[in-house]
């Protein structure tokens, strides 16, 4: 339904109101489904009618839409199911169970039963949740208290609660204003009509004459001129027939093509409220009625009027021609890019991909964790990856600073090359817009970031109005901008009335304008000047709409999704404003949008039911299909080179693949590097060519090769070397291309003068260890719990030598308490602490940590240190905390007996019990990408628990080497991909697929890191895992491969006077800093935090090691043999 229909309902809904008609207002407002009246709704459930209250609800929402509906449906029905049984009423109470509580019970098949067990009991109240259960009234009351926050949390009721703010009697007054229209235009109008229906338009008879028309039975302020109502056209409530029967075809603002028989009927097309209100002036030709009639600014130029006539078409729609097109050379299903020639890793699900406007096999590609990353497709090496952070939140809106650190992470909705290829802009999920400056060839450098919209930013194009280079930029908050590249705010459109899903900017000769579409399906243009949109038109589909124009900017089309899942395909005539052909081949219902782009001036391309489909431009079926040798998801995005030669689409595990014609295949091979044989020993060549009996692979083994060392692709790997002997060449990175003419040497730092490095407290104390250590989500402190249950937070503040005010091992922090001297303390009484396990959680925006050593869990206040509430007090005691990332409310609690405890903060209440570990718990995981919960424990399993029902899925147990007991603590996280998943333990460290539960790598301690391993973690754009070591070394490992690439010695950050001291010094825990991707901190068994970085002048930590055919640094690795020992190895 269009937004005017919509606003329609409004207005009768007033209405109905007004004339008292209670049960048809409810009822229109059930059907509807536009305006949940809550006043009403809390009537009924105060009254208790359950029935009336359900069948309202279903206008909204069914029980299985989402986690908010079903419990809002659960407690209504167990508020019904109690009232029965309170009322001794167990026949009633047997049928609630069975017919609407039984639905509950595959979600949760242990409350289901306990819900069932109240039936054996006299009184529910002798349960012990249910002792506090006053009278029918009191609980009706208080169920209707959390319903309210279910309903105002449950995204499918957003703007559906708050009625629009309308003048009284709104439809009469509308409809007044119509019958005046159509009196003033009258031929004949008489001084005091009588009006007597409203089912036909009105007119006057009169013999003899005109004479002047007076009001109709309306106060003055009802009446208004015609050039008033120029706002009115711009919703189009109600256009005459003469109206919708010219603009039928027309593409509203576009072009008015009304042909009018009259005078009269013409006036009516362009004074009443139609679509295209008359001071929205087409962009292609000029109004038919003078815009003098109603004082509209003629600001159309020469070269409007000039560009109008060459436009018109001169045949049917139709008919129309493209010269361009049929004066083209023949081509062939070889012209398009179908053959795979190999698949890239990315590693996090691909958002927005770019090719490069003049370096063909550049690609520029964002992804959900928020990094942009650049790779030279033909070599296959990823040049620049930049991963997500704010370079100045304090230049930001409060309101964005407010929204940085709650809700999801960053993603990126948009990556773009402007035309000249000196910039790539980037749109983000909230807010920001950054701009990079390119530096040479591979390289990028911050040029500009700009808090852009409120929202997201949903599109980001670049225009060259007037000669000079801008932004054009979409978002959530209805609002195209228009910037140049100093971030100065050059224009600011608006009139849409949904969030701006695309823009599409474009040039006619000398005619520059922006095309935009928003979700409700609109299109609207706009040109560079205030004069508001031209365009007001329904996209097929009525939702989500991309418009792209052909290379050479002669035709345009548009692709999209509707909400009911239909896709669509068409061409637009554009000088009319009309679909010119929709193309066929949508075979499936679309769970999300559709994504297409254009080629050559001939061919369309769209990603759709895991394939690409190709259709020719001038024909309407589809042209051929392929799948890209599999592994694509349902719903790939695509994007083609400029060349056409060359096609980039997404793959199901993260990966992209590329794809290429004969020409595009010739390219890969012209650009691609040297083989790897010049660096590789002669054994290694040598093997090379025993196994493929060729030097020099084509493109299959090329795609063989990346598939097989794709981290998402499950194969046992230990050490980080294939167990499996691989005869095809590797993948290289960046780093190995600038020191390819040297053989790679492990990075080793050890001593102070190799890194960058802070301490705090300056003070030791052995006594309080460093237990948990995390850092705030801002960046900008740190937060360290003891294990005297004692939290201390150190903060950096901006200043001259730290102008990010994030932290830095530069600057020295501020150990900072609040005025009141207050400690974080946690609950320690009666407590053994050398057996506590203390525990840490800190909510997204910063605002409250939640602790516990031993005792109660604790709930913090960020600034006061103020306990804000306590629970769970032991035993069992509690030894994990992690808040549910969707909802701080709700915390998952690992505790001592094995139990995890998913407890709601805002109610006091346990809402289930998870049971599947045999010691205590060491580890929680949220992903929500998979909708799971992992935990680890100290027996060394894993379990898969769902979000949503909390059932297990799954339990593994993590391999130990030969004779070791599962014992000793074993954590988990998540990489940023959300199914990666990094396991830590003593004895190794691994890397899961969750998506399968299959280990992909694994390393165990060995040489100079032979000492167990304590704790680790990934770096904030999971490229690196940090791992620390009881002998105080340090690791840092290439998160793909788990290959070292660093080693820190307990040297470069002890003092020797720690180092000879007579107790043993090492860290127990690491944190990653959440933006800056190399730097880490420590917390140590001393009770001191290092902060560590690496020298300005290295800006990393090492460099990847090659990976070369199973041999690592000039030593064979064996394979994992089946109780995971490492084999004896070729000593160097």
């Amino acid at each position: 339904m269009s937004s005017l229909s919509r606003e329609l309902v409004f207005l009768i809904l007033q209405f109905l109101e007004e004339e008292k008609f209670k049960e048809s207002v409810h009822k229109l407002e059930q059907e509807s489904g536009f305006f949940f009246n809550m006043k009403y709704f809390e009537e009924k459930v105060h009254a208790g009618e359950w029935d009336e209250v359900e069948k309202y609800l279903s206008g909204f929402t069914k029980v299985d839409d989402n986690r908010y509906s079903m419990k809002i449906f659960f407690e209504i029905r167990k508020q019904k199911y109690l009232e029965a049984l309170d009322k001794q009423d167990k026949a009633k109470a047997v049928e609630i169970l069975v017919s609407d509580l039984k639905v509950f019970s595959t979600f949760n098949e242990d409350l289901y039963k306990e819900i069932t067990q109240l039936l054996t009991l006299t009184n529910f109240r002798e349960n012990e949740q249910l002792s506090k259960y006053g009278d029918t009234k009191t609980a009706r009351s208080i169920m209707l208290i959390e319903l309210k926050k279910l309903i105002e949390a449950n995204p499918l009721f957003r703007e559906k609660l708050v009625f629009p703010t309308l003048r009284s009697s709104r439809l009469r007054t509308l409809i007044n204003q119509s019958l005046n229209w159509q009196h003033q235009l009258c031929k004949n109008p008489r001084p005091n009509p009588d009006i007597k229906t409203l089912f036909t338009d009105h007119t006057c008879t009169l013999p003899n004459g005109a004479v002047a028309p007076t009001p109709v039975n309306l106060p003055p302020a009802a009446i208004a001129k015609p050039a008033a109502f120029t706002a009115l056209g711009a919703h189009g409530p109600f256009p005459p027939a003469a109206a919708t029967a010219a603009n039928a075809n027309a593409l509203a603002g576009w072009m008015a093509n009304a042909t009018a028989s009259s005078s009269v009927q013409a006036a009516v097309v362009t004074a009443s409220s139609l679509p295209v209100p008359p001071n929205q002036v087409s962009i292609l030709k000029r109004p038919l009625t003078p815009p003098a009639t109603l004082g509209m600014l003629d600001y159309q130029s020469a070269d409007h009027e000039q560009l109008m006539k060459r436009l018109r078409p001169a045949q049917s729609v139709e008919e129309v021609t493209y010269p361009t097109v049929r004066q083209q050379a023949s081509w062939s299903l070889d012209d398009l890019p179908r053959t795979v020639a190999f698949t890239l890793p990315q590693g996090s699900s691909v958002t927005s991909m770019d090719f490069h406007p003049s370096h063909h096999t550049y690609l520029l590609v964002g992804s959900t964790n928020g990094e942009i990353t650049l790779w030279e497709v033909a070599t296959r090496e990823k040049l620049v990856a930049k991963a997500f952070k704010i370079w100045d939140v304090q230049a930001c809106t409060l309101t964005f600073q407010a929204s940085a650190s709650k809700d999801a992470p960053f993603s990126v909705s948009r990556v773009a090359w402007s035309p000249d290829g000196t910039f790539v802009g980037v749109a983000f999920s909230k807010h920001l817009v950054h701009l990079y400056a390119t530096v040479g060839t591979n390289d990028l450098r911050q040029h500009l970031e700009m808090d852009a919209h409120t929202g997201s930013v949903n599109d980001l194009a670049f225009a060259y109005p007037n000669k000079q280079l801008c932004i054009v930029t979409c978002g959530d908050d209805k609002l195209i901008k228009v910037w140049d590249i100093t971030g100065r705010k050059l224009f600011n459109f608006e009139g849409h009335e949904a969030p701006v899903y695309s823009i599409c900017p474009h040039q006619k000769e000398s005619i520059q304008f922006i095309f935009s579409t928003a979700i409700d399906g609109k299109i609207k243009a706009w040109l560079y000047d205030n004069m508001g949109s031209r365009v007001d038109y329904d996209a097929p589909g009525h939702w989500c709409t991309t418009m792209l124009y052909s290379a050479d900017g002669t035709r345009l089309f548009s692709c999209g999704t509707g909400k009911e899942g239909d896709s669509f395909l068409v061409e637009w005539n554009e000088s009319e404003g009309a679909i010119k052909r929709t193309y066929s081949g949508f075979r499936k219902k679309s769970a999300g949008v559709v994504q297409f782009d254009t080629t050559q001036n001939h061919f369309l391309a769209v990603g759709e039911d895991s394939q690409i489909k190709f259709w020719d431009m001038d024909n309407i079926n589809i042209l051929t299909t392929i799948d890209a040798d599999g592994g694509l998801p349902s719903l790939p995005r695509l994007r083609f080179n400029k060349e056409g030669n060359l096609l980039a689409v997404t793959t199901a595990d993260n990966g992209i693949k590329i794809l290429g014609n004969a020409a595009g295949m010739r390219s890969l091979r012209t650009v691609e590097a040297p083989p790897f044989e010049a660096l590789r020993s002669p054994i290694e060549a040598a093997a090379i060519k025993q196994g493929s009996g060729s030097s020099l692979p084509n493109a299959t083994p090329v795609n063989c090769k990346v598939e097989r060392s794709s981290p998402i692709r499950p194969s046992p790997i230990l050490n980080g070397v294939d167990s499996v002997p691989r005869s095809m060449e590797k993948p290289r990175i960046l780093e190995e291309v600038s020191d390819k003419a040297k053989p790679w040497q492990l990075a080793e730092i050890l001593d102070q003068a190799q890194c960058r490095l802070v301490t705090m407290p300056e003070s030791s104390d052995s006594n309080n260890k460093v237990a948990r250590l995390l850092y705030t989500n801002s960046g900008v402190g740190i937060l360290a719990l003891g294990s005297n249950g004692t939290q201390k937070l150190w903060k950096w503040t901006r200043n001259e030598q730290n102008p990010s005010g994030k932290a830095t091992a530069n600057v020295v922090p501020q150990y900072w308490q609040p005025n009141s001297g207050l400690l974080m303390t946690n609950d320690i009484v009666g407590i053994n602490l050398e057996e506590a396990v203390p525990c840490i959680a800190l909510s997204k925006n910063d605002s409250y940590v939640m602790s516990a050593a031993g005792g109660k869990v604790s709930l913090f206040n960020m600034m006061t240190f103020k306990v804000m509430t306590t629970f769970m007090p032991p035993p069992p005691a509690s030894t994990f905390l992690a808040f549910h990332p969707q909802d701080n409310n709700i915390i998952a609690i690992g505790m001592e007996d094995s139990t995890i405890h998913i407890y709601n903060v805002r109610v006091d209440e346990v809402k289930s019990k998870l049971k599947g570990h045999q010691k205590r718990i060491t580890g929680l995981a949220f992903s929500t990408n998979l909708n799971i919960l992992v935990s680890s424990g100290a027996d060394a399993q894993l379990c898969l628990w769902s979000i949503d029902s909390w059932d297990k899925r799954k339990s593994v147990p993590i391999q130990l080497p030969a004779g070791k007991a599962p014992s000793g603590d074993t954590r988990v996280q998540f990489h940023a991909d959300q199914v990666r998943l990094l396991v830590s333990h003593e004895t190794q460290l691994a890397i899961y697929d969750v998506s399968k539960m299959e280990r992909i790598r694994q390393w165990v301690p060995q040489d100079a890191l032979s000492a167990p391993i304590t704790y680790a973690a990934y770096s904030c754009n999971s490229q690196l895992v940090y791992a620390s070591f009881s002998d105080g070394n340090i690791g840092v490992f290439d998160a793909d491969t788990l290959r070292l690439r660093c080693r820190v010695a307990p040297s470069a950050y002890l003092s020797q006077a720690v180092l000879t001291g007579s107790q043993s010094v090492y860290p127990l825990v690491v944190a990653a800093h959440p933006q800056e991707p190399s730097q880490f901190a420590v917390g140590l068994t001393d009770g001191t935090v290092k902060v560590i970085e690496p020298l300005e002048s290295e800006g990393k930590w090492g460099v990847s090691p090659p990976v070369d055919n199973g041999m690592l640094n000039g030593r064979v690795a064996s394979s994992s043999t089946a109780n995971n020992h490492v084999a004896d190895q070729v000593q160097r």
